[in-house]
């Protein structure tokens, strides 16, 4: 059985998938741009846990960040086309 991932390594691997200026990280790249190595198996845990909690997207192109706070999920609402502009008929 292997060790439980601490909380800093789950911030850790959180922050290099959120701030990767590319929309998909692979898993490669990711253990490359980790700033600490982290075992394979603690990895594919975390992963595992973001991607149940909705933070992460996993597919086979790779790995996206989809949590978004609520200062941000509110900025894009204020910047958003009403629903009523949208569909409304003309």
């Amino acid at each position: 059985m292997s060790p439980n991932p601490t909380l800093k390594t789950i911030r850790m691997v959180e922050d290099v998938i959120k701030n990767h200026p590319d929309s998909i990280v692979k898993i490669p790249d990711l253990k490359r741009l980790l700033p600490k190595k982290v075992n394979h198996n603690i990895l594919m845990e975390i992963l595992s846990y973001l991607e149940e909690n909705l933070k992460i997207y996993m597919s086979v192109k790779g790995i996206t960040w989809t949590h978004t706070t609520k200062k941000e999920l509110k900025q894009i609402i204020k910047n958003s086309t009403p629903y009523d502009e949208i569909f409304s008929e003309k």
